[in-house]
């Protein structure tokens, strides 16, 4: 796989909205054609080599391509959104909209990422090994479907809204989750290994939610059904005891969503 290599020039004040750092535009370019790629910053449009010094070559296609962002890049927002193929690699922390609307490929971040991550993923794997803002893997604003497919893997933890909308694919979360994580969550997979503010897959009309830590305060659309030990989901192995409950009957009289969580953490429920 052939490697292009960026590296950040310095700190950048307005935030860089760089959908062309990509591996299918990057493909069968050369070095002084990928520095010349337009990239957006407030008003102005500007060349990629404002803000990244490039170096190696692009292959003949997406899929032999292989982008490796050296340094943190907070303030560079949508890199990789809408890639079909090939590889992403920051070592470090990425900005919002980082593999929004994907396609393929697999892109990850040795560090932080933004709010709106994964938006309307399709497919492909997005890996983040720190910490993620608000609305991953959700429905933009105005729609009301989020990922349909593909995998985000989060080792850190989320904050609101994660997977919202969510009609397929599967999210994991290494740590914890605020406010109403799975909210209009039709289908797929969303497991935290961690605990949960509140709010729950409110609105929840299919899909199923698993909760390994404490979820604080639960939706109350949601019934009890009783208690699985092990549960299988689709491919997926739960380990432990869990709580099982269906709903959310607060938009339904027939929701087909289900939420597992641990019957330790959550004995008072």
């Amino acid at each position: 796989m052939s490697e292009v290599i960026l590296r950040p020039k310095g700190s950048i004040d307005i935030m860089v909205e760089a959908e062309v750092i990509n591996p299918d535009i990057f493909a069968g370019k050369k070095t002084s054609e990928i520095e010349q790629l337009i990239v957006w910053q407030g008003a102005k449009q500007l060349p990629l080599s404002e803000f990244f010094d490039v170096e190696g070559n692009s292959g003949g296609a997406a899929a032999d391509t292989k982008i490796i962002i050296e340094g943190d890049v907070p303030r560079v927002k949508h890199i990789g959104h809408g890639m079909k193929a090939g590889e992403i690699v920051i070592e470090g922390s990425a900005g919002m909209h980082v593999g929004s609307e994907m396609l393929g490929g697999s892109i990850l971040v040795k560090g932080d990422a933004g709010g709106w991550s994964g938006m309307e993923m399709k497919g492909g794997t997005l890996h983040i090994t720190g910490n993620t803002g608000d609305h991953v893997g959700c429905a933009y604003r105005g729609s009301w479907r989020g990922m349909s497919g593909g995998k985000i893997i989060i080792d850190g933890s989320a904050r609101s809204q994660l997977g919202g909308g969510m009609t397929g694919g599967e999210i994991r979360v290494g740590g914890s989750v605020e406010n109403f994580a799975g909210i209009r969550m039709n289908s797929g997979l969303i497991v935290v290994n961690g605990d949960a503010i509140r709010g729950v897959g409110a609105q929840m009309g299919g899909g199923t939610f698993v909760v390994y830590g404490k979820i604080r305060q639960f939706s109350p659309g949601f019934e009890y059904a009783g208690t699985e030990k092990n549960p299988k989901v689709g491919e997926t192995m739960l380990t432990g005891e869990f709580k099982k409950f269906t709903g959310d009957y607060a938009v339904s009289k027939n929701p087909k969503g289900v939420l597992f969580a641990s019957k330790e953490a959550n004995e008072e429920v």
